[in-house]
């Protein structure tokens, strides 16, 4: 049977703008996803150390039905001050909700942990913030790899910085008929990346000579047999890097509501699961928000299903696109190995 599917370019989705800044000798940055006549949204996180900042709004009990911007940033917790800058850009345009005193914006914000590249005490500010806003506003289609939120994303790190590799952020979109999906993933993974299609290899965790692949998988299972009856965050801390965390957007011009796009933002985590592994880790803080910016009637199941398998293109994506810096090797360099 013959595809439905087209892939497309992920500017082309109605209602959405994507502004990326950054600062690479520092090594970190910020991806924004601007919906400034109101867009609804879920969230599903599934990582056990997430950095977030007004994560309570989109529970389906919270009274906001719509938000105005998604930020995504790296700095880990000491980023999240970064989501002032997309506040104040909305605020100088007027956008906001109204609460008879003054217009608020509502801006959600994930962090990564990129402070083991670069400069650590190098983090996304609100200027920094405020520029991505600015670069929305051009309308260009966002750069794959070392660019905003990816700057200093990197996987394959139980075993510590030095058999890590570079990675970044990546996109990708389809079409049927006038639906509409796209997805956004910022890797930055303690495990390893793979093509779902082909099931190789792309990037993560390094022999200890770098001139081959180590599977995480196996490591972490040795780890626990070495550590006897330690934990993950244990063993991590003794032979590796705990600082990870993959953030993950899925946009639609499908028209569902909070509850529905929180459904669609855990089937879009199972793009996650195919492509990294291990994933969800205690030492990731896995978070993927679903946005909605249209009306376009679409089941929630194909919705779910076509999330989940952009979110995996969007993770290759990234990684094919980042090149190698910080003394790290990118996919690019060992597409061989």
């Amino acid at each position: 049977m013959k595809s439905v599917l087209e892939r497309i370019d992920i500017g082309i989705i109605p209602g959405f703008k994507i502004g990326q800044a950054g600062d690479r000798e520092a090594g970190t940055g910020c991806t924004v996803f601007l919906g400034e006549d109101g867009m609804r949204a879920g969230l599903d996180v599934r990582g056990g150390g997430p950095a977030s900042r007004e994560s309570e709004l989109l529970k389906p009990a919270a009274a906001a039905d719509i938000i105005h911007a998604v930020l995504l940033a790296g700095g880990s917790a000491f980023g999240l001050g970064a989501a002032d800058g997309v506040m104040r850009y909305l605020q100088e345009k007027g956008i906001g909700l109204e609460t008879g005193y003054a217009l608020v914006p509502l801006v959600c914000q994930s962090d990564l942990y990129d402070l083991g590249v670069g400069d650590p005490t190098a983090r996304p500010d609100s200027d920094m913030a405020y520029r991505a806003c600015v670069d929305a506003q051009e309308g260009k289609e966002p750069a794959s790899g070392s660019y905003g939120a990816g700057t200093g994303a990197t996987v394959g790190k139980l075993c510590g910085a030095r058999r890590a590799m570079k990675s970044g952020i990546g996109f990708a979109a389809y079409r049927i008929g006038d639906l509409m999906v796209g997805a956004a993933a910022a890797v930055n993974a303690l495990g390893d990346i793979y093509d779902c299609q082909s099931g190789r290899k792309l990037a993560g965790l390094l022999a200890e000579d770098l001139a081959g692949f180590e599977d995480s998988e196996a490591v972490l299972y040795g780890l626990q047999q070495a550590a006897f009856d330690g934990t993950l965050f244990e063993a991590a801390d003794k032979h590796g890097d705990i600082g990870n965390t993959t953030l993950g957007v899925v946009m639609t011009n499908g028209r569902f509501d909070k509850a529905q796009l929180g459904k669609i933002a855990a089937m879009a985590q199972n793009g996650l699961a195919r492509a990294i592994r291990p994933v969800h880790t205690m030492a990731d803080g896995d978070t993927v928000y679903a946005l909605s910016a249209g009306d376009v009637q679409a089941d929630i199941n194909a919705v779910g299903t076509l999330a989940a398998k952009t979110m995996s293109e969007a993770i290759k994506d990234a990684v094919l696109n980042s090149e190698s810096d910080y003394g790290l090797k990118s996919a690019r360099d060992s597409i061989s190995i």
